[in-house]
């Protein structure tokens, strides 16, 4: 007699054979037994139910008591004594043809511990019917507890049962047999649950309304009633599978009702009594403990349409007070609750959009004001322009990283606040000119990126580069900061005034990243102008000695027109004797090695230095570093102690605007002296000053006047227009073309 795997019964089930009959062969959670076959008596149910039955009652209602494994396999045996030897009841509905093995036995006994089990619900609801609040749901959990788990036990001990009968019915089709522990569960809902549901589910609702005002409560009563509630979702179609139809439709449903109407209560009430900053305290701490309260003991599924409650409760009903106070709030620096505001706000729908208005006009705000306190400071000095700038950006930008958590609507609102009042402001009202911002960045990058000692370290001013690349990342003029910058840039190259040509490149190289490859075209070749420049001179010196050029140290640089933002001078010069022989020998030089090129020479921007004899009270002399123009008027006074402005006109060939500068700056550095003294007209006389003192023995006269510099401001934003209108002909051309070709009839 051989028994399926896990179903073997105990030897006194066979009282008319010998132990010593059997050959035990043990594996793992199973026995198999050999034996000849033995015909067997009938198990009737009223033979196996008695004894059930008693076993049963004692695990539903005394199984802390204990119940040993000898019980449990009684039991078993019962059980599978009466499915492996009873025969299908006649009168059962549907009969079985040619069965063979099992016989399939078992409906009986089905149906008896169904009843059995209904029984026995109908007494637990009896001792339910006067609970109320609490003890009923202590009740409800202690019962349900002990019932679930004397029904695993019994579950298994029905497991022949489960295996064969109910599992062939299911298979055929039959509705409404179960296996036995899902059977229990149906018979706890039907029998029981649905009975006091209504006054459960009130109970639960009350429980957590106290733990809400601040009452301790049992959690875990809470967690192990609603676990019940998701037990009892049973799909009777597929009864392994769990709906959670229960929990939502008896619970859940009730619960968020009863949540929002507490949340709404509550929050009118306090936020009439207390501030907006304090009420949003108390929601964040509300929505704290609802996430709390989730993770104790609520079903998972609850968590969208809970936080969702107590957003539109808290939040979305009580939002227009909240936008009425962000004003104030960003005004004193309220950091915190900036950013606690956001945080609730960004939960419900279209929370955010007025902030986002509110706060771009605020931030334009604040810099129209910072630029207009600073602004006769600032339109002089590119420093406390851009600095000025940066504090509002720096300060902003860290509350959106901050409080707003980078919120990609907030940071639009503030590129747009500082595009906004960068472009337009005090500053660019006094110029008249929206394009000062530009040009004002430009001369700040041309302070960090030339030598001065004022300036910091290259790390430190790698990192204000950064800075400036955030202001001109919002300057919409920037063709006027290229060709302002190119100009600079050009001269720093030209004079050798560049700090490090390290940095020169990272600014570059950002201007490249901002902007692209055109951008930066002429600047980059620039630099590789300077390297074949620097070479070509060297072949050069290595051709030509200093004393073929009369002792002077002669030096040039030979740059590409088109890289270069260079004009021809505006002005006619007639070098000096000493220099002219150098500039012919170069011109000789440079037509050898060069066929067919032009050299264009821009004295304007040429420099050298003179040593200085005729002074009593220095006898070593002073080393003038002067512009060639400056030269070109000094050497006149190795032959004349007195010149007139006319004399000098025809000695310099100057025009009468470039000779006036260039007296204007000798006179500023008290080289010269006039006479009268005034206005210069063409009679004015000039001599060197015999009483000139310097604390240094290379003394810079080529310095620039205010008036030349506002000319070339105004010559570069002219060169600006230029271009532009160029660039809108060539463009208005191009459009002209496509045109003609769309609508012309005839093949091309």
């Amino acid at each position: 007699l051989v028994y399926p795997l896990g179903s073997l019964p105990p030897l006194s089930s066979f009282p008319l054979l010998s132990s010593h009959s059997f050959r035990l062969l043990e594996r793992p959670s199973s026995f198999v037994v050999m034996s000849s076959l033995v015909a067997l008596s009938k198990v009737t149910l009223d033979d196996v139910w008695p004894r059930l039955e008693a076993g049963l009652t004692h695990l539903l209602t005394k199984l802390t008591e204990g119940f040993s494994l000898t019980e449990h396999m009684k039991l078993y045996s019962y059980v599978y004594d009466y499915c492996t030897t009873s025969r299908p009841n006649a009168s059962a509905p549907r009969q079985r043809q040619n069965m063979t093995g099992a016989n399939f036995a078992g409906e009986d006994l089905y149906y008896r511990l169904q009843a059995f089990l209904q029984r026995h619900m109908r007494g637990v609801l009896k001792a339910a019917e006067t609970r109320m609040d609490d003890s009923l749901l202590n009740y409800y959990k202690k019962e349900w507890d002990r019932y679930t788990t004397a029904n695993r036990v019994i579950h298994k001990i029905f497991r022949y049962l489960n295996r064969h009968w109910v599992n062939r019915e299911t298979e055929d089709g039959k509705k409404e047999v179960y296996e036995v522990y899902t059977l229990s569960l149906v018979i706890w809902k039907e029998d029981f649950f649905d009975h006091v549901r209504v006054r459960l589910t009130k109970a639960l609702l009350a429980l957590i309304e106290k733990e809400r005002n601040g009452e301790q409560i049992d959690t875990s009563l809470v967690k192990g009633v609603i676990e019940a509630y998701v037990a009892l979702g049973l799909n009777k179609a597929k009864p392994s599978e769990n709906t959670l139809d229960v929990y939502r439709k008896d619970f859940t449903d009730d619960f968020i009702k009863a949540t929002e109407f507490y949340y709404f209560q509550e929050s009118t009430d306090f936020i009439e009594k207390n501030t907006v900053s304090d009420y949003m305290k108390k929601v964040q701490l509300r929505l704290d403990e609802e996430v709390q309260r989730l993770r104790s003991y609520l079903h998972s599924s609850s968590e969208n349409e809970l936080i969702s409650c107590v957003e539109k409760s808290l939040i979305a009903k009580h939002r227009d007070a909240i936008w009425a106070q962000f004003q104030g709030l960003i005004i004193n620096d309220k950091v915190d609750d900036v950013q606690r505001m956001y945080t609730l706000l960004v939960r419900i729908d279209n929370g955010l959009d007025p902030l986002k208005d509110i706060y771009e006009k605020h931030v334009k705000g604040i810099g129209m004001r910072a630029i207009h306190e600073n602004a006769k400071q600032a339109i002089m000095n590119p420093r406390v322009y851009v600095e000025t700038i940066l504090k509002v950006h720096v300060k902003h930008n860290d509350l959106v990283g901050i409080s707003f958590k980078s919120n990609p609507g907030f940071v639009a609102s503030l590129d747009k606040a500082c595009r906004s009042f960068i472009n337009e402001n005090t500053v660019t009202r006094m110029a008249k000119t929206s394009s000062k911002s530009p040009e004002l960045l430009a001369k700040y990058c041309d302070m960090l990126l030339k030598k001065s000692p004022k300036n910091p370290e290259e790390q430190k001013i790698l990192s204000i580069l950064d800075d400036v690349m955030l202001v001109f990342k919002y300057i919409e003029d920037k063709d006027v900061f290229q060709t302002f910058y190119s100009k600079m840039l050009a001269k720093r190259l030209i004079n050798g005034t560049s700090a490090s040509e390290y940095l020169e490149g990272q600014m570059i190289s950002k201007l490249k990243q901002a902007c692209g490859y055109e951008y930066t075209a002429k600047l980059a070749r620039m630099f590789n102008d300077m390297s074949l420049s620097r070479d070509l001179v060297d072949k050069y010196k290595n051709k030509v000695s200093t004393k073929d050029l009369k002792g002077v140290d002669f030096s040039c640089l030979v740059l590409a027109t088109g890289s270069w933002p260079l004009q021809p001078p505006s002005t006619n010069f007639s070098v000096p004797k000493a220099l002219s022989k150098c500039q012919a020998s170069f011109e000789q030089f440079y037509a050898d090695q060069h066929q067919g090129r032009k050299l264009n020479w821009l004295y304007q921007f040429s420099k050298g230095e003179v040593k200085t004899s005729y002074l009593k009270t220095n006898k070593t002399g002073y080393t003038f570093q002067c512009s060639i123009y400056q030269i070109g008027l000094l050497v006149n006074f190795n032959t004349s102690d007195k010149i007139t402005t006319e004399q000098l006109a025809t000695a310099s060939q100057l025009t009468k605007g470039a000779l006036s500068q260039t007296l204007a700056t000798l006179l500023k550095t008290r080289v010269l002296n006039m006479s009268p003294t005034g206005q210069i007209t063409a009679k004015t006389v000039f001599t060197l000053n015999p009483n000139f003192k310097s604390r240094r023995a290379k003394v810079n006269v080529n310095v620039r006047i205010e008036e030349q510099q506002r000319q070339e401001s105004k010559d570069t934003h002219k060169v600006v227009e230029e271009d532009r209108k160029m660039q809108i002909q060539a463009a208005i051309v191009r459009i002209m073309k496509v045109t003609f070709f769309a609508l012309s009839p005839f093949p091309f």
